[in-house]
């Protein structure tokens, strides 16, 4: 049977809320059973499913708090499930691969994935790397006194309602397409490294690497720059990282 259900742990991880739900989706019985297993053993709520199109199912039907998604699955392959999910959802995912090129990892964060792990893999740090994509998604927004305008040249950022206007018109951001923005344009004609962004909009705890930033500025000047292929407003400085100029 291609998808399993179980019923909710009986030693969750907290008494005082519902434990986190993962949607495991891999087509490697072994693998998924040992996954399942460590994942109940920590105290999570496990959905698993062997297929993408199944998994792509689960995922809109039980609204999971992070999905850890296979690369090459049955039906529909990681990068299809990923793409459709990303059309109306930001779970985070945590996509496996045992493909070890970086264009292969690029290509998961590109369709959409927070976080890769390539195969082989430790228990403990597929672990961590869960833990650290809840922690993220499930960190309150700071307080806001009131709704801050910042104007930077045709963009208009309101940092209460994290919305982002150009020539007055709502750009459709993802949130960590908003972060980033939100970084450049309060720290203006400063040059940042891909390390210091990672740590800076993602934080210490997050295990990508800094190709992860490429990818979010490639977004992100899809939607700023008159030329994205010609960047004015925000630039690569060769050998550095990143410039935001207004």
């Amino acid at each position: 049977m291609s998808v399993n259900t179980p019923d909710r742990p009986s030693e969750p991880m907290t008494t005082a809320a519902e434990p986190s739900r993962v949607l495991v989706v891999e087509d490697e019985e072994t693998l998924l059973f040992t996954l399942a297993h460590n994942l109940r053993r920590e105290g999570y709520h496990v959905t698993t499913a062997t297929r993408g199109d199944d998994g792509l199912r689960l995922a809109r039907e039980t609204n999971p708090d992070v999905i850890v998604l296979d690369l090459m699955l049955p039906g529909l392959d990681g990068l299809q499930v990923c793409r459709l999910l990303r059309k109306d959802s930001q779970v985070p995912i945590l996509m496996l691969t045992a493909l070890g090129g970086e264009s292969d990892r690029v290509r998961g964060l590109d369709t959409g994935a927070d976080d890769y792990l390539p195969k082989p893999f430790g228990m403990r740090e597929l672990l961590a790397r869960i833990r650290a994509l809840l922690r993220r998604a499930k960190a309150p927004a700071p307080a806001q006194a009131g709704s801050e305008i910042i104007v930077s040249g045709d963009l208009e950022i309101d940092t209460a309602r994290r919305e982002v206007r150009k020539n007055g018109e709502i750009l459709r951001l993802k949130p960590k397409e908003y972060d980033l923005l939100q970084f450049f344009v309060q720290h203006p004609a400063r040059v940042f490294s891909r390390e210091q962004i990672l740590d800076e909009v993602w934080g210490f705890d997050y295990f990508g690497g800094p190709r992860t930033v490429d990818v979010h500025v490639r977004w992100l000047r899809q939607k700023i720059e008159k030329d994205p292929a010609d960047p004015q407003r925000l630039r690569t400085v060769r050998g550095s990282g990143y410039l935001f100029e207004g």
